[in-house]
């Protein structure tokens, strides 16, 4: 039975989809068996701000439908499609020249497109070591941490908290991206921090991530999850807030590994113009 639009909408906003090309692949989808059925139309449109306002920090959707916008055809969903597909090829592919034998590799949050660089390097006979982030609250790095053990690599799952105390310990930082802005990378919050850390003790800090999410939107929502994932009882006399994501500055990255190749800031900012 096909899934409804409030199912994927569901299944979004629960994290049970999780990551910017993610979110955009299964939307994508849903939306081309909506445009066979109904066109373009109203509903088509109606769909796709529902999905867009999701998760309104990402920015690949987004930049989907603008395409789409401009080319209403079922080919440009499926050209889409592929075209995400294969920039995580290639990013797996450009990716893992960074990685050298014998590398302890620190990731935080669950980046299909930065773990995609780390298991190319695995399948190229590179022993690797992965120290990944719990990532608070909803525990997107242990998903990490049993993925690629599962794979047979040496896993060390940590606190958020405990960056620093391993950071002496690992040879470059990983991670991936939601949104690619003028104003620096949006990713899962914690990623911030553990990028000043890195700076700190002179680790390399890489960011993962298509040219989808390069993101020339004006505002940037920082999208703030429900409080009880943080503290389930409520009370009256405690605020709780939930950011998502935040953004670090440029100065903290070192490179960018994308499908076009791995890029400077500089190559970035001037790809934002």
């Amino acid at each position: 039975m096909d899934e409804s639009l409030n199912e994927l909408l569901k299944r979004i906003k629960s994290i049970e989809i999780q990551g910017a090309k993610e979110i955009a692949i299964h939307s994508l989808k849903f939306l081309k068996k909506l445009a066979k059925e109904k066109g373009f139309g109203r509903e088509f449109n109606r769909a796709a701000k529902k999905l867009e306002n999701a998760r309104p920090t990402a920015v690949v959707l987004h930049n989907c439908l603008e395409i789409i916008k401009k080319e209403k055809r079922i080919e440009t969903i499926d050209k889409l499609l592929r075209k995400l597909n294969q920039a995580t090829r290639e990013i797996a592919k450009r990716g893992s020249r960074l990685i050298k034998n014998n590398y302890a590799i620190m990731t935080h949050c669950h980046s299909g497109e930065a773990l995609a660089v780390i298991k190319q390097a695995w399948k190229e006979g590179k022993k690797i070591t992965v120290y990944a982030t719990e990532t608070r609250p909803k525990e997107q790095g242990i998903k990490t941490a049993k993925e690629l053990a599962r794979l047979g690599m040496h896993v060390i799952l940590i606190v958020d908290s405990a960056v620093e105390f391993f950071i002496k310990d690992i040879d470059v930082v990983i991670v991936g991206s939601d949104a690619i802005r003028r104003e620096g990378i949006v990713n899962k919050i914690g990623t911030y921090p553990l990028a000043v850390v890195a700076k700190e003790h002179k680790k390399p800090f890489y960011v993962v991530g298509n040219t989808l999410k390069l993101d020339k939107r004006k505002k940037l929502i920082i999208e703030e999850r429900p409080p009880h994932e943080i503290y389930v009882e409520h009370m009256k006399i405690l605020e709780v807030r939930n950011p998502a994501f935040d953004v670090t500055p440029w100065k903290y990255v070192k490179r960018v590994v994308t499908e076009k190749g791995i890029l400077t800031p500089g190559n970035i900012l001037r790809m934002l113009k």
